[in-house]
C-alpha cells in the first residue's frame, strides 16, 4: 500500500495512469470518468453545495465542482497532491491528514451537503471504513449524502469473480467496498453498479437517524 511519500512520487503520473486504465476498460479504473460524471451531476443538482472530498488526489472531480460554484473542502495525506489541487482551486479549504485517523479539526467544525470519496476509501480496512463513515455521517447536513465512487461490488461473489479475471493485476493490498456487507452497519446504503469492477455507493443522512 502506498504511503504519503508514495503518493507524492505518483502525483504527477496519477491522472495519466488512471486515464489509460479507464480508456482500456480495465481494472482498476474502468468507468472512472463515468463515475466522476455521475457524482458531479448529483452534486450540481444542488446549487452552491458545500462539498467535502476525502482523499481528493489531484482534484479531478472537485476542480469541476469548484469552477461551478461549489464550496470545496478536502483532506488528503499527500503534500504533493495538495499542491496540485491548490493550484487548481486557490480558494478551496484543503488540509493534510490521514483520514484513516479521522477528519482534521477544521473539517470537524463544519457540516456539508455532500461528502465524496473517489478511489480513496479502498485504502482503509473494513473496520476503518465503518469508523470513518460513522464520523462522516455526523458531518452531513440534514439532507446531505455521502457519495463513494470506487472499485466496489454488490456482493463478495462479484468481487471474487473480478479478482479471478484480473489475475496478476489484482491489488491484494487494497480493500474494496462490498455493498451488501456494509449494509449490516448502514442499512440504507445504496449501490449503483457502473462497470464490472466499479460503482457508486450512496449514504443519505436522513435515513441514518
Amino acid at each position: 500500500m502506498l504511503d504519503n511519500k508514495g503518493f507524492d512520487l505518483w502525483a504527477d503520473e496519477y491522472d495519466k495512469a488512471v486515464g489509460l486504465s479507464d480508456e482500456d476498460n480495465t481494472y482498476p479504473f474502468a468507468g472512472y470518468k463515468k463515475i466522476l460524471g455521475k457524482i458531479y451531476e448529483l452534486i450540481m443538482d444542488k446549487p452552491n453545495a458545500e462539498v467535502l472530498d476525502i482523499g481528493f488526489g489531484t482534484a479531478t472531480l472537485t476542480t469541476k465542482l469548484y469552477e461551478n460554484g461549489c464550496g470545496v473542502y478536502g483532506q488528503d495525506f499527500s503534500s504533493e497532491m495538495i499542491k496540485i489541487a491548490s493550484d487548481k482551486m486557490p480558494e478551496a479549504h484543503l488540509y493534510q491528514g490521514d483520514f484513516a485517523q479521522g477528519l482534521v479539526v477544521p473539517l470537524k467544525q463544519k457540516s456539508y451537503d455532500f461528502i465524496v470519496a473517489t478511489y480513496s476509501i479502498h485504502h482503509l480496512d473494513d473496520e476503518q471504513k465503518i469508523i470513518i463513515l460513522r464520523e462522516l455521517i455526523d458531518r452531513l447536513k440534514d439532507d446531505g449524502k455521502i457519495l463513494i465512487g470506487d472499485v466496489a461490488f454488490e456482493s463478495r461473489i462479484e468481487l471474487e469473480k473480478c479478482k479471478e479475471q484480473s489475475g496478476n493485476e489484482w491489488d491484494d493490498e487494497e480493500i474494496y467496498c462490498v455493498a451488501n456487507e456494509l449494509r449490516t452497519e448502514f442499512p440504507q446504503l445504496k449501490f449503483e453498479k457502473v462497470t464490472f469492477c466499479s460503482g457508486i455507493l450512496m449514504l443519505p443522512r436522513d435515513n441514518m437517524k
